[in-house]
Formats: structure tokens, sequence, C-alpha cells
């Protein structure tokens, strides 16, 4: 079997099960697609997902269209949506009948780990590597505590903090924080470090499902020991 093929197992039969019409390639899986124009309706198309990451829509419109493969980005704009420059929400899949936005999807997780030099990093529309900042709660006052996830040791020092279940503030390695001092307000908690929105609550540019910086081959824990083996398959 070719290793495409096997990567591609990758999204299982349960993820894709309920996605209209599923065909998989020896790189590849293709799905229905489509977007909507409030002027013009539904533009039909076809996606294939590659294991690379790389997505191309090849859109079904009409039967003299003649576009041939698009990036999603261009299918959105050749479908006449009003508000472009948003695939990631107006292009949508058929999952059990219902159309739902690809960002809400499995169908994005190879976009959003690969890059072009095959290493894996989530990266935001400017190239950067990007992790939106997270937040952890003390038990022992209940307060969250702002994590910058910028680094590989701050995204280490998150993660170390998620799985112990007795963490305090005065583990804090940075900002001497400890229980005493306030929590930040509700307002400031919202800006957490999106390169597409200040105040986006979780997007498919801010939000990893796993990369090489944010997780660790040294660490036992089934996130982890997932992300190394499948990164070998």
């Amino acid at each position: 079997m070719a290793n495409g093929v096997e990567e591609m197992v990758l999204f299982g039969d349960e993820e894709l099960r309920e996605i209209c019409g599923v065909k998989r390639g020896v790189d590849y899986i293709e799905v229905t697609c489509g977007c909507t124009s409030h002027r013009y309706g539904d533009a039909v198309g076809r996606l294939r997902v590659f294991v690379n990451g790389d997505l191309a829509i090849t859109c079904e419109c009409t039967p003299g269209c003649n576009e041939g493969k698009m990036t999603p980005a261009a299918f959105e704009k050749h479908s006449g949506r009003e508000t472009a420059r948003k695939w990631k929400n107006n292009v949508w899949i058929i999952v059990n009948g219902e159309k739902v936005p690809l960002s809400k999807t499995v169908l994005l997780k190879y976009y959003n780990q690969a890059s072009k030099n095959g290493n894996g990093s989530h990266r935001s529309s400017s190239g950067r590597v990007c992790h939106r900042d997270e937040f952890v709660r003390c038990t022992k006052c209940n307060k969250e505590r702002r994590f910058r996830l910028r680094t590989k040791e701050e995204c280490r020092l998150h993660h170390d903090a998620l799985a112990d279940p007795n963490w305090k503030c005065s583990d804090l390695p940075f900002d001497r924080i400890t229980c005493d001092h306030e929590e930040e307000r509700a307002s400031r908690r919202v800006y957490r470090g999106c390169s597409r929105s200040p105040t986006c609550k979780g997007c498919t540019s801010c939000v990893c499902f796993g990369c090489e910086l944010c997780r660790f081959s040294d660490c036992s824990c089934q996130t982890c020991t997932d992300f190394t083996r499948n990164a070998k398959a």
C-alpha cells in the first residue's frame, strides 16, 4: 500500500461517515462542497484534501464552467459570495444532510498542521507559527492565568500545567504571580493573540490541533504520543 494511502487513514471512517460524497484517492480524499451567494445561490464543487495540507476545489457550478481546480479562496470569489475572504467559514460541506462550514469539520486538519517544508508547524496567514494564548485555572484560588504560546518552551509550560491536576498560581515560573494577584478582567481575556482578529473566539488561524511546537516526543501523554506516532507514519 502506498504511503499516501496509509497516512490518509488518519481521517478515520468514523470521522468521514456522515460527510456527503466522500471519495478516497492515493494521497487525498474528495468530498462534495459548495459556497452560497445570496444573489446567485449555491455554487457546488468537489474539494480535494491532500495529505501535505493542500486544498483544491473543482467547480461544478454549471455544466459549462471551465475554471478547473481552484484554491478555496478563489472558489469563494468565483461563487459570487458577497462577504468574501472568509473561505474557511463560507465554503461548506454536507454533513448529515446539513451545510457545515469547513472550519467546523475535521477536513482542515492537514491544512492546519502542514507547512510547505513539511515540518508540521501550524502557521498563520503571515507564515509565522501561530498559537493563541490559553488559560489555566488555579486549583487553589480558582483564578484563570494566561499562558503565551509563542515558543516551544512556553508551549511546554502550558502543556505541563494543563496536565497537572493540582496546578497553582505559584507554579508559574514567570511574572511571580500568586493567588493574591487579581485575575485579568473579562474584557482583557478576550484578546488572545489571533492573527485574524484581536477578539477571535477560536478559528483555524489561531487554534492549533497539534504541531512540532506544542507536541513533545519526550512526553508520555496520549496527545503527544499520538502526534509523535502519526508524524512518523
